[in-house]
């Protein structure tokens, strides 16, 4: 036990013996000063150490102990450095944000030597392609949103701008994501953070999401201003309104940002005070059932003058949606569109357990909400937007496959403005500037440079896109259908994506017919005044 003891504080002893020489060396040189300091320095805190009550293993390994710490500290850096491979997805892969970048510069994208997927592998995926490929010229593909009630229908681009926060978001980031979509004409979701002087400042199309705090339209017990509401959306800008229920990253979580970080610019985007928790309610509080839902979409029709209006949600109880569509049937009043986040999404910080084990992927949530809208039939009459995870122009093939009219991105936008995948973005530490609300970080990020990139990866995505859809035979994304997905079950077998994603038939909910997937079952037990369970099944 004495020699592990010595052993424990080797170097702690270390160092102070080095003290000690270096003071009797002082008489000899005044350069003896720097080894006083440096070795005394590193003493004291070998001392501080031992005191301290809070870290074990700095009591036992005093002054050695902390390069533990110095190690956690840079531990994801050496991993996403040095260690992880271009396929490991953490949660992106090198091979993934490296085509983001490559694309957001105008550089070369293309890959040599063949591909590195393990084509063998259980999950892989492929499209389909034709022997009579289109060579497509004009990839602005665009997707009319706006149902029969919508006065001020919106020509949207089928890729956007997914919600994110000013205040998740620097100033300098939100500026140069505005400036992309505008250039690049699509569209800019606010986040529901509000509309903030950088969102106007930038003069692009903007999705103006609106939380459970009604930010930029709200009174001030936090509820919904209709009055306020409907000064917002009046501004030319406000293309599209989204009523958010639930986010990817954490659904069913609500939120609170402390006062200390409240600036005044939150504060006048969010109409907010300054000095107070700014809350946001897990759930809504301008309705409660399914029909006060959708009559809350149609009051917020009316006072934004006819202009698309939406929601968006992360699918978990899937009779509750149903209870909307019931809804939608008994009102007659329907969304515009519904946008599906998967789980897999999200940019801010989420609960470790919120962001692993709840909520539905995209994949499910997308196929669940295009055929539960088929069964009630009202498919044709909504729009649905997918995001989660959608970066590469197969990610939004995929989408449209699986029923997607557009598609949304969040961190694919954040890499093209610089993004490097830190996982710094709850810290304020981002360490480019995109997200943190230090001016001197936020700095780094120039407007004019990444906006250009914002508008280089749209267009190339888009460019490629068109190439994957030409190949196919096809003439423009939304013609994509789940045979032409091809899914590896194993490494002999295959199936097509309409076996196991398939569109189920037109009106089949309404009449009631038994389907292999449990749809009619939960469809039964819906009910459009009430979103409480009725029965085991959710």
């Amino acid at each position: 036990m004495g020699i592990q003891s010595l052993d424990r504080f080797s170097v702690f002893a270390g160092v102070a013996v080095l003290t000690l020489v270096s003071l009797l060396l002082v008489v000899l040189s005044p350069w003896a000063w720097l080894g006083v300091a440096v070795f005394g320095a590193l003493t004291a805190v070998g001392i501080h150490d031992v005191r301290q009550t809070r870290h074990s293993i700095l009591r036992n390994y005093p002054v050695l102990g902390h390069m533990r710490f110095m190690f956690e500290g840079i531990r994801p850096e050496i991993r996403q450095y040095l260690i992880e491979s271009d396929h490991d997805e953490l949660p992106f892969s090198r091979d993934e944000r490296s085509i983001v970048y490559q694309r957001a510069k105008g550089v070369e994208d293309k890959r040599p030597f063949g591909t590195r997927a393990r084509v063998y592998d259980a999950g892989y995926e492929w499209l389909t392609h034709s022997v009579q490929p289109k060579h497509i010229t004009d990839t602005d593909f665009r997707v009319k949103v706006g149902g029969p009630d919508c006065a001020q229908p919106y020509d949207a681009s089928i890729y956007n701008i997914s919600a994110m926060s000013f205040g998740a978001l620097s100033s300098n980031a939100i500026l140069a994501l505005n400036k992309g979509a505008r250039a690049g004409r699509f569209a800019h979701d606010t986040g529901e953070g509000g509309i903030s002087r950088y969102h106007r400042e930038g003069g692009g199309d903007l999705i103006w999401e609106i939380g459970s705090g009604y930010f930029g339209c709200r009174n001030r017990d936090g509820g919904f201003d209709p009055d306020r509401f409907g000064e917002q959306a009046a501004d030319p800008q406000v293309r599209m309104i989204e009523v958010k229920l639930s986010q990817g990253a954490k659904p069913g979580h609500g939120g609170m940002l402390p006062a200390a970080k409240i600036t005044p610019e939150i504060a006048e985007a969010r109409g907010v005070p300054m000095g107070v928790d700014c809350i946001s309610p897990a759930a809504h509080s301008a309705f409660s059932t399914p029909i006060e839902f959708m009559e809350f979409i149609a009051r917020l029709r009316e006072l934004s003058r006819g202009k698309p209006v939406g929601f968006k949600l992360c699918i978990g109880h899937r009779r509750e949606f149903m209870c909307m569509v019931k809804a939608m049937l008994e009102t007659g009043i329907t969304p515009d569109y519904i946008v599906i986040d998967g789980k897999e999404g999200g940019t801010g910080a989420a609960p470790l357990e919120f962001a692993n084990h709840m909520g539905m992927p995209l994949v499910e949530g997308l196929t669940f909400a295009h055929n539960t809208l088929r069964g009630a039939g009202l498919r044709d009459r909504i729009r649905i937007g997918a995001s989660g995870k959608l970066i590469t122009a197969f990610d939004i093939a995929k989408a449209f496959a699986l029923g997607a009219d557009w598609a949304n991105s969040a961190r694919g936008f954040m890499f093209s403005i610089g993004c490097i995948q830190a996982q710094a973005c709850h810290t304020n530490h981002c360490p480019v500037g995109v997200a943190t609300q230090d001016p001197l970080r936020a700095r780094a990020l120039v407007v004019t440079d990444k906006s250009q990139r914002v508008i280089n990866f749209h267009r190339n995505t888009l460019r490629a896109l068109g190439e994957l859809t030409g190949a196919a035979g096809l003439d423009h994304p939304s013609e994509f259908l789940p045979h032409h997905l091809i899914v590896r079950e194993n490494d002999r077998g295959m199936v097509t994506g309409d076996e196991v994603y398939p569109y189920l038939p037109e009106g089949f909910l309404l009449r009631e017919e038994e389907d292999r997937f449990g749809y009619l079952l939960r469809w039964k037990r819906a009910n459009p005044s009430s979103f409480a369970p009725r029965g085991a099944y959710v």
